[in-house]
């Protein structure tokens, strides 16, 4: 696409989905937007989609938030790290509107499409001719220039990227079936049927929440919804719901639906277990997610002096980030910036957010800990038999919490941020 002449592209429109309260990761998104949550130590998970639309020449860019909001327009910093600091397109920040319309269209989204159908107006003023919906909460490298071909080309209302994740984990996904046989179906193919997070998955072949959508039907669908499922729902709410209720499951009766296959790592971490495997595969370097070559993540971060490894540490298949000082031991685990680990501390398979200090003694095992927290002398975190496929068995501790001298918080644990134990 890049080959079309400038007055012959596509008009595009990205709106990122970043409102959810992000209620699966507990104690650490009580206080912060999911999308704004570090990953690999010096970035945040908002800073994925951005990246992928700045490479792939996407500059008109909206990134919707609503719960925690605040935390996300610090991390975006008017889309600067993405040259998207700009009058003529550029970010723009989608906030929660009260007064502007009818009382199911005020306030907070009930669900993704739902708040499609409540910035359908704004969407329609732009009058784009592809219309590019994202979530933030998942890690991923992809061209939308290639989408967008796959959608043009097709004759498509709407492009689903899908991608395969374990049978036994589609069922937290929807689960998309495609015309031709698995695995060799060609980017294009039809969209044959669609299932939302089903008990009984019959693939792995899942929607990755990228889409790409005809603008001018999306709206008339959503109209449509709307027309059929308001009257029954409670007040202030249209009743269309996640995309996965009735928006997708309404295209792919319309037979125009198509799939465009997510070539390499995808994963969704929007639960803990989740998001520390998330970590791990990209200890082991393989996810061509990060460390790309003309493709790097972008993000705004304080500057910070180099890390320090002090003598006697012991460091393996780590990843330290600037500002952190290292005395104890670090095995398979990712150290924010700013961190402290003192001798004769260990943290083993578990991510340690920015500014946050595991005293001598203290272990941390298959645990998260959020920033500005303090880990006691001798305390326990977690533990090294925890299930990593269990999101109940990995350990949580809030921004700025206290665990005391000697403390042990087992396999699971909650402390929510701000508190002692």
């Amino acid at each position: 696409m890049s080959a079309v002449p400038l007055s012959h592209r596509p008009r595009l429109l990205a709106i990122i989905q970043a409102g959810g309260a992000g209620s699966r990761m507990d104690v650490l998104t009580r206080e912060r937007a999911k999308p704004a949550l570090p990953f690999a130590g010096v970035f945040q998970l908002v800073d994925f989609p951005l990246s992928n639309l700045a490479h792939s020449g996407v500059d008109h860019v909206w990134l919707s938030v609503q719960y925690q909001g605040a935390t996300l327009e610090e991390q975006v910093h008017n889309g600067r790290p993405w040259n998207l600091d700009r009058n003529d397109g550029g970010l723009r920040l989608l906030m929660p509107q009260q007064g502007t319309g009818s009382l199911d269209e005020d306030g907070f989204a009930r669900g993704n499409a739902d708040e499609l159908f409540r910035i359908r107006d704004q969407i329609a003023s732009v009058d784009p001719d592809v219309l590019l919906v994202m979530s933030a909460d998942h890690v991923y490298r992809l061209n939308y220039l290639d989408l967008v071909e796959t959608h043009l080309d097709a004759e498509a209302e709407c492009t689903v990227v899908v991608t395969d994740v374990p049978q036994a984990e589609a069922g937290d996904h929807a689960v998309v079936s495609v015309d031709g046989a698995p695995g060799s179906w060609a980017d294009g193919s039809r969209v044959t049927g669609f299932a939302y997070k089903p008990d009984d998955p019959p693939h792995g072949t899942v929607a990755s929440e990228v889409f790409a959508y005809d603008p001018r039907v999306l709206a008339e669908v959503l109209e449509d919804l709307h027309r059929e499922l308001g009257e029954d729902a409670e007040a202030g709410d249209t009743g269309i719901g996640d995309f996965g209720e009735h928006l997708l499951p309404r295209f792919v009766e319309r037979d125009r639906t198509v799939a465009h296959r997510l070539p390499g790592y995808w994963k969704d971490v929007g639960q803990p277990h989740h998001y520390l495997r998330a970590h791990r595969d990209m200890l082991d370097g393989e996810s061509g997610v990060l460390g790309v070559a003309g493709w790097p993540i972008l993000t705004h971060q304080p500057q910070r002096p180099p890390a320090r490894l002090l003598e006697g540490c012991e460091v393996s298949g780590s990843l330290i980030s600037p500002g952190s000082t290292i005395a104890g031991a670090v095995r398979g685990s990712v150290i924010g910036p700013g961190a402290v680990v003192e001798a004769g501390a260990e943290v083993v398979d578990s991510v340690v957010f920015s500014d946050t200090v595991v005293r001598a003694g203290a272990r941390v095992h298959r645990a998260i800990v959020d920033v500005r927290c303090d880990i006691g002398a001798d305390a326990v975190v977690g533990s090294p038999d925890a299930d990593l496929d269990d999101s109940d068995a990995i350990a949580l501790v809030g921004r700025g919490s206290i665990v005391g001298d000697g403390v042990t918080l087992e396999a699971g644990a909650r402390l929510e941020p701000g508190t002692s134990a």
